[in-house]
């Protein structure tokens, strides 16, 4: 064990130098030491704490780089979409959510896809007000 430890920091070494791991961030070691010792207890037996830490190292790390995150709908189109103005405040955009929901929604005839992106569009919208109105109180 103590030999595979040497040849992996010395190929991590390597690789540092050579800028390879530039992208590297604590993150990401944090992510890879979990899944290290996860494997490790793997390894010797503990094949369900062993399991778990692997899945959480992979998930962490997935999360941390953005792996699992919904793409955001650009503030313009989601704008288009609702019928807002640029300076609608969060109940405008509500209100037009409300509006156009009712009838995009699948149960209301209208198909899943439209009701989705109607979503994403208050979302985005909603968020960027939360952040506007935030950096104006401080």
């Amino acid at each position: 064990m103590a030999v595979f430890a040497a040849v992996l920091g010395l190929i991590l070494a390597l690789a540092w130098l050579s800028g390879r791991l530039r992208g590297v961030t604590l993150d990401d070691a944090i992510a890879g030491l979990v899944f290290l010792l996860g494997l490790s207890l793997l390894a010797k037996g503990s094949v369900l704490p062993g399991a778990a830490l692997m899945a959480l190292g992979l998930l962490y790390g997935g999360i941390r780089r953005g792996r699992f995150a919904q793409k955001r709908m650009p503030l313009d189109d989601a704008r288009r979409l609702l019928g807002v103005s640029e300076g609608a405040n969060a109940d405008e955009i509500r209100a037009a959510h409300r509006r156009l929901i009712a009838r995009a929604h699948p149960d209301a005839g209208g198909t899943e896809e439209l009701a989705q992106r109607i979503n994403a569009a208050r979302d985005a919208l909603i968020a960027d007000a939360a952040r506007t109105s935030s950096r104006e109180r401080g």
